[in-house]
């Protein structure tokens, strides 16, 4: 298997991360979310895809609380993406492959 695209974020390294010139999405996602587990080989696989042009991080919302309530996280898994900071497009729940394609380009 190739090696992960993706980075694990945390509350407290969280601003750093987004605060860039290259676009970024966070996928906030649980363990016993099940449709977290339906669309992470796809988020996977777009990281793979888009590696070097967008970044993807992956957020824990059972290890970190602060930023999902920041972002008004209510359901899972939720795909944000950033653009120096700012919030330029979301994902809420489960979505199809499409879609999730959708604001990988939207990124760019």
């Amino acid at each position: 298997m190739a090696e992960a695209r993706f980075f694990i974020i945390r509350d407290e390294d969280f601003d750093k991360a987004i605060n860039s010139d290259v676009p970024a999405i966070v996928d906030f996602w649980a363990p016993w979310c099940a449709p977290c587990h339906m669309v992470n080989p796809i988020v996977e696989e777009m990281a793979e895809v888009y590696n070097g042009k967008v970044r993807v991080f992956k957020m824990n919302v059972d290890e970190n609380k602060s930023t999902p309530a920041r972002f008004g996280i209510r359901g899972l898994p939720a795909l944000l993406l950033f653009k120096n900071g700012r919030v330029h497009g979301n994902i809420m729940g489960s979505a199809p492959r499409q879609k999730i394609q959708e604001i990988f380009k939207k990124a760019l």
